[in-house]
């Protein structure tokens, strides 16, 4: 069932339920969990409703950009009604962990179902599905070998052949992250300004924008997110359908180990009015039914090993992903910012 509530109602409900953290109903005998959500698919309202049939909990939900919802917890303190926050990057969850909004889990649903690398140390937030940060490249103009590593798109056969979205995207600051972390901040500062002098025109629009552009003749590659390529090559629109047949997905390498991959994820609020409803949610999320129909949905590659990536991920599922832990570059964030804004990475 889904359920939009501002925060007055919201606020209510928690008053209703104490702060105690461990209520689990909204004061009258209703089980609820109130969710507050970065993900903006439609898909996941199937896993709400399903979640509510199997365990009788109402999920209270709130939309809204990621930054936006770690604003309204903040301001809401104590007596915020948020029960569970999920957000599609590791650098939004990291963001909502400084401000100290979530607690600490410990589950042995989560430990198993969910690989060390994809969760925070410390138990506070845990992903649950995995993407990665890819090439799109135009098959006549580009051999794969020539974008097999990140380090190459900052090289001169790309100059003034990049299109890439503007640098506060968090997927590009994670992104960048990662490289820092792995080369350390010398080094991915040069890459950073390689790609800038790169760049086929300023940065502007989504990861779809960039890919439809290479198609367009504007750019030779771009970076973007798997799923979004997927969506583009397996949709219903005629126009992107034909724009994934002369643009192709490559899968860079970094350093020989694999390709960049990012998480949607999510953690228990600190103050979270009903606590144990929040838990067998995100248990829930990382259920193998949950990740295989996330992944066929939404396109996206399930967390967990024992789970197989669902048509149409399976034919983009064959590579490599990079084993760094999420989290290592996740807390990169302030440092790939600063690298990019001191590059003019706009």
């Amino acid at each position: 069932m889904r359920v939009y509530l501002g925060f007055t109602v919201l606020a209510a409900v928690a008053a209703l339920a104490g702060c105690s953290g461990e209520s689990s109903n909204a004061g009258d005998g209703e089980q609820v969990v109130n969710l507050y959500t970065a993900r903006h698919y439609d898909s996941d309202q199937a896993l709400y409703d399903r979640f509510t049939r199997e365990t009788g909990i109402k999920i209270n939900l709130m939309e809204g950009k990621p930054d936006e919802l770690v604003a309204r917890m903040t301001s809401e303190g104590a007596n915020s009604p948020a029960d569970l926050f999920i957000a599609a990057d590791a650098g939004a969850l990291w963001r909502a962990q400084q401000a100290d909004l979530f607690q600490p889990v410990e589950s042995a649903t989560l430990t198993d179902r969910i690989p060390a690398n994809l969760r925070d140390p410390g138990g506070q937030w845990y992903g649950f599905m995995r993407r990665a940060r890819v090439v799109a490249y135009d098959t006549a103009k580009v051999k794969p070998a020539e974008i097999d590593d990140y380090a190459k798109l900052a090289g001169p056969r790309f100059k003034g052949k990049i299109c890439v979205r503007s640098s506060d995207s968090v997927y590009n600051l994670s992104l960048v992250g990662a490289l820092a972390e792995a080369w350390g901040p010398e080094r991915a500062t040069q890459w950073v300004r390689g790609i800038v002098a790169n760049m086929a025109r300023p940065p502007e629009g989504g990861d779809r924008d960039q890919i439809r552009a290479v198609g367009a003749g504007v750019c030779e590659v771009a970076l973007t997110n798997s799923y979004y390529y997927i969506r583009m090559a397996s949709g219903d629109d005629a126009d992107d359908k034909a724009v994934t047949q002369k643009v192709a997905l490559g899968f860079p390498s970094l350093d020989g180990q694999g390709t960049h991959i990012n998480i949607s994820g999510g953690g228990v609020a600190r103050h979270a009015p009903n606590r144990a409803n929040a838990i067998k949610l995100l248990e829930f999320f990382a259920s193998a039914d949950s990740q295989k129909h996330i992944a066929a949905n939404n396109n996206e590659y399930p967390a967990s090993s024992d789970v197989e990536a669902p048509p149409p991920v399976d034919g983009y599922s064959n590579f490599t992903p990079h084993p760094m832990g999420v989290a290592a570059f996740a807390a990169r964030q302030p440092e790939a910012q600063s690298m990019m804004s001191a590059a003019s990475w706009r």
